[in-house]
């Protein structure tokens, strides 16, 4: 499956692939860095990483208007600027306090770089183009992730220099942002009647199907959000047949690089097993997915042995859950948009993403700092709420039948 894409959307992903490298580098090790070497505590932290999606909500509903009015370009700029700042503050950061205002200030450029972001890849797509697009910039996400963590593994298992890596990260960021600067053009058509800021959100959401995909895609990146910044303090510390400590922070490295790998390789085949089905349908797969990808995160604690074989199982039906959720759920919100408010409806998806990541990590964090079975059963506890996404994407997709 080899769609004709605009050259722009391989500049785009070019420049995400090289932000990803540098994310990659922290976004795993984070977590344990600021538990294990700064001293705070995992619910600390979960509630630090939670606290970006504060800021991020602002910078969401900030983008979804500006780039619908000014254009998709310099909110995308001004984005990756603010990012790059955001980890030169984490490389710096010894305190609680100082954690919180750098995860305060990466939520505002996340917030402010994802509508932008996607509004760009649907004004120059459309049919099932748009969504082969989403996959391919999906697809530099992921390799560029992949890259990072295992540059980042190495880095970290030579010389435990975990602030070099948000160091790197700004520069990845700083990159991206002269890609952008030098590569893309402004995608936003001319607009007859200036949207304003409240009116353009208030129309979308009037939007009945829009508010149902709402409630779905929250649910679905609370689960996401568990594989970025819960699962690795998990394999660290609660995973008693791997050790005392559980798993070493090389043998983290590899898990996530070969779930990285995994979303690389899957992506496009996924896809092409997925295009004769629904969105509805193929986010129905993506929940069955994660409900297989739990039971092995729990036998990967629980189980007698071989807590590495079910780790990697775990993570590799996440990958096909994550890899089917996510071009997926762009195309639908892009094919929900009426073209003058295409960046308000991706920023609401985007404001999923920041729902669905305050509720995680402070949920994940709580949940570690309870007792060891308690860890366990929270994946079986997430498993057990797949079958109302299920309700409610059955009625999403009667709803799109009969055009309500």
């Amino acid at each position: 499956m080899m769609l004709k894409l605009p050259r722009q959307i391989w500049i785009l992903a070019l420049g995400r692939l090289l932000s990803e490298i540098g994310s990659g580098f922290t976004l795993f090790y984070a977590p344990i860095f600021f538990v294990q070497q700064v001293g705070l505590s995992a619910t600390s932290v979960g509630l630090a990483l939670g606290s970006a999606s504060i800021s991020g909500v602002a910078g969401r509903l900030i983008s979804g208007t500006y780039a619908d009015r000014w254009g998709r370009k310099p909110v995308l700029l001004l984005s990756t600027f603010v990012l790059a700042i955001a980890c030169f503050i984490f490389a710096n950061t010894n305190s609680f306090e100082t954690l919180v205002i750098g995860c305060l200030v990466q939520g505002l450029g996340l917030g402010l770089y994802w509508p932008a972001n996607e509004a760009i890849v649907a004004d120059l797509t459309d049919g099932e183009a748009r969504r082969f697009a989403y996959a391919i910039t999906r697809l530099a996400d992921n390799l560029g992730m992949g890259l990072g963590i295992i540059a980042g593994g190495i880095l970290i298992g030579s010389t435990g220099a975990y602030r070099t890596l948000f160091i790197i990260d700004g520069i990845s960021f700083c990159c991206f942002l002269l890609t952008i600067s030098v590569g893309i053009q402004e995608t936003l058509q001319a607009q007859t009647k200036a949207i304003g800021f409240i009116s353009g959100y208030t129309t979308a959401l009037r939007d009945r199907r829009l508010l149902v995909y709402v409630a779905v895609n929250i649910i679905l990146t609370v689960y996401i959000s568990q594989t970025q910044t819960t699962l690795p303090l998990y394999f660290s510390g609660f995973v008693p047949q791997a050790g005392a400590s559980g798993f070493s922070p090389q043998i983290i490295s590899v898990l996530f690089t070969g779930h990285l790998l995994m979303t690389i390789v899957a992506q496009l085949p996924m896809l092409k097993l997925l295009q004769k089905l629904s969105h509805a349908r193929s986010l129905m797969i993506s929940g069955g997915l994660w409900i297989l990808g739990f039971v092995c995160i729990t036998l990967t604690g629980t189980a007698a042995n071989l807590p590495i074989l079910w780790a990697s199982l775990g993570l590799g039906l996440f990958a096909l859950a994550i890899v089917s959720y996510t071009p997926t759920a762009s195309a639908l919100i892009a094919d929900l948009a009426p073209p003058s408010l295409r960046a308000v409806y991706t920023s609401i998806n985007s404001l999923c993403w920041a729902a669905g990541y305050a509720i995680g990590p402070p949920l994940g964090g709580w949940a570690l700092d309870r007792s060891l079975q308690f860890a366990h059963d929270f994946w079986l506890g997430l498993a057990a709420t797949v079958p109302i996404v299920w309700l409610i994407l059955l009625w999403l997709e009667r709803s799109i039948e009969v055009g309500e």
